[in-house]
């Protein structure tokens, strides 16, 4: 008997963990728990995950609610990135958020949201418009919201690919004077459209001492067959400046490879990726539909 009781406390535990049954005024739901920090705990709910527009048979515009709660510093942080200085980090408790996702293009845009206190009261809401998407990469706080939606329309494994230990694929080393330059792709956002295979890039440089001293952090479109490649997006960081968007550095057009260049070992290991893992890079693919 105490065992029985208590195998069905930890069920209810688990339950508990996975599920929030709170309910907002204006989104009657039930809340799957995605991930929890010191700062945010995200939910969305899967129920309320809709395809609302479709290529042939594949899903090209995914509608979905998600629900983040907020501690105390989760709550300011957000508020400060906001501007929203009327409304104190203790009266944020929770939002609710209408988003719509577009798989093809590895993007998730807000439609509205809206700030509730501890007593379910709206205290702050809006209605985005323009709406403006926003690519999902691994320093988008929105990336797991993002995964769980497309897999709940497509099950083909975003979320574990977002956790797997070879997530960053190896592209090129190279020794820099006093230091060594890393390159890897993220294979979660790898994808083909046409002949180029696109990818986010993290280049990292170390100095002797192993500390972090330059990291570019690109978005990029390589074009195996016709051995060219160019930057689309582009985001620096150094220990003096943090974070800042260099994209207009760069004149977005494609440019040859060159032989034994950095760039060509890329291809090589890009081209073998690509080969050996066919049916992830073409997910959600339209080239095949009719």
């Amino acid at each position: 008997m105490v065992r029985r009781f208590v195998l069905a406390l930890i069920c209810l535990c688990s339950l508990l963990m996975m599920f929030d049954t709170s309910f907002a005024a204006n989104n009657n739901a039930e809340w799957y728990w995605i991930s929890s920090d010191d700062k945010y705990s995200k939910f969305y709910a899967p129920a309320k995950v809709q395809v609302i527009r479709s290529f042939g048979h594949t899903a090209v515009q995914i509608s979905a609610w998600t629900k983040t709660n907020y501690s105390y510093a989760g709550a300011k942080e957000t508020l400060d990135n906001y501007g929203l200085d009327d409304i104190k980090p203790n009266d944020l408790v929770y939002s609710v958020a209408e988003v719509e996702v577009d798989p093809q293009n590895r993007t998730l845009a807000y439609i509205n949201e809206t700030f509730f206190n501890k007593n379910d009261e709206k205290i702050w809401e809006k209605e985005y418009s323009p709406v403006r998407p926003k690519e999902i990469n691994s320093q988008e706080f929105d990336e797991d919201f993002y995964c769980f939606i497309v897999d709940t329309v497509f099950g083909l494994g975003e979320n574990e690919r977002r956790q797997a230990s070879d997530r960053w694929l190896p592209l090129w080393q190279a020794a820099t004077s006093g230091g060594t330059t890393y390159s890897m792709a993220d294979t979660t956002t790898m994808r083909v459209k046409g002949e180029n295979i696109i990818f986010w890039e993290w280049q990292e440089e170390k100095n002797a001492n192993d500390e972090v001293t330059n990291i570019v952090f690109q978005k990029k479109a390589v074009n195996i067959p016709q051995y060219t490649e160019k930057v689309i997006r582009i985001l620096n960081w150094t220990p003096e400046n943090g974070w800042k968007d260099v994209t207009d550095t760069t004149d977005g057009m494609y440019s040859a490879i060159e032989k034994e260049s950095n760039s060509e070992t890329a291809l090589k290991a890009l081209k073998v990726y690509e080969g050996d893992h066919e049916s992830w890079v073409r997910r959600y693919s339209l080239d095949t539909e009719g």
